[in-house]
């Protein structure tokens, strides 16, 4: 028989046989040769196939039953090419540092060290402890943010939008917005016979003190997701096991953050003896608790859009107020008098914050049950 390149006789080459069909895992590799080159394991790779779209389906394309078992193919493949066996065992989750476990309690004991000097003080002094308390704790809370589990994840990539705007309007409106918003409605703050203001402008204090002392559960929590995610991950061996197992954890640790934020703002409301405002700390709460979360694991554009939207709705309520004592012009505030008459001047940031905390919930429970996710140095829009 003759050979490829052979003449059988004078003058005629027999066609060269035609080659077998291309290592398809081979082409996927070439593919996706970064996310190759860096994972330290498997599960980086499954991650990352499934940011990508790969789904078991697209898997059993490539003769895999599943995503995993073609991740561990990958990467095996990988190592031997770099000559640089594979690890048995996963690394195990590094453990907290007590230093940032403390720091998660800075925002919480600014804020009770500022609200103490608001109380002691008056005139200028206080003014200057005001400054002081908003600049320390503004720090403090930028601290938390950028080092421990409320951080994002050193792979993740910046959005297009910055949600600390929104954040920082949010919990300015928490604490002054109510006073602000019972005086639109009202006409004006209540005045002495001479025109002077009756008392100082309210604040509400336990709202912002609940707020910044749930730094330390919020923190708890998110390391709590973290930690038991990538163990079902290891265990799993599918997307949708994962999914389905992942989902009822991340509503749990939901659930526990509640429950932490109810009890500090009945605590703090009995502390600085002012009424509970359960509804709208808790909405605000788990609102800023959920956004915070998806920024962790690189999902930052829902959060920022939503809590831009919820800070606008929010400025809008008195602006509307404002609006409607125009001549023709009261039906802009008939809305929010309404809602203001039926539940207090509380009720339109707690409907706002209520129903973008639910948004974000619905968002939380597709983007951070998959795979991708939780691996540390995957590539995913953001």
């Amino acid at each position: 028989m003759s050979e490829l390149g052979e003449l059988d006789r004078p003058g005629r080459r027999l066609p060269a046989p035609r080659r077998g069909p291309a290592d398809p895992v081979k082409t996927l590799m070439h593919r996706h040769r970064d996310l190759c080159a860096r994972a330290v394991d498997p599960l980086e790779i499954a991650a990352g196939l499934e940011a990508h779209g790969v789904t078991d389906r697209t898997a059993a394309r490539f003769r895999h039953r599943d995503v995993f078992s073609l991740a561990e193919e990958m990467y095996a493949r990988a190592s031997r090419d770099a000559g640089t066996p594979a690890p048995a065992v996963p690394a195990p989750a590094p453990r907290p540092r007590p230093d940032r476990a403390l720091l998660t309690l800075l925002p919480g004991a600014l804020c009770a060290a500022a609200l103490t000097g608001l109380r002691l003080t008056e005139g200028r002094t206080r003014l200057l402890v005001a400054a002081t308390g908003v600049l320390a704790l503004a720090f403090a809370l930028h601290a938390v943010l950028h080092s421990g589990p409320l951080a994002r994840h050193g792979g993740t990539r910046p959005g297009p939008y910055r949600s600390g705007f929104w954040t920082c309007w949010l919990l300015a409106y928490a604490a002054l917005g109510d006073g602000l918003l019972r005086g639109a409605v009202t006409g004006g703050p209540d005045t002495l016979p001479d025109g002077t203001p009756d008392g100082p402008w309210p604040f509400a204090a336990a709202p912002l003190l609940a707020l910044t002392l749930a730094c330390a559960p919020a923190a708890y929590c998110a390391r709590l997701l973290a930690v038991r995610a990538r163990r079902r991950l290891d265990a799993s061996r599918g997307l949708a096991e994962f999914t389905s197992s992942v989902q009822p954890l991340l509503l749990g640790v939901f659930a526990l953050f509640g429950c932490a934020l109810a009890a500090l703002t009945a605590l703090c409301a009995a502390a600085l003896d002012e009424p509970a405002d359960h509804a709208g700390v808790l909405t605000l709460g788990l609102l800023l608790f959920l956004a915070r979360l998806l920024a962790v694991h690189g999902f930052t554009h829902a959060p920022a859009v939503v809590l831009g939207a919820a800070g606008t709705a929010e400025a809008l309520a008195p602006a509307t107020v404002f609006a409607g004592r125009l001549p023709g012009c009261g039906f802009l505030s008939a809305p929010v008098d309404a809602l203001v008459t039926a539940w207090g001047p509380a009720g339109p940031p707690t409907l706002i914050c209520g129903a973008a905390a639910t948004t974000l919930l619905v968002h939380a429970t597709r983007t951070l049950a998959t795979a991708s996710a939780h691996a540390p140095l995957t590539d995913r829009p953001c």
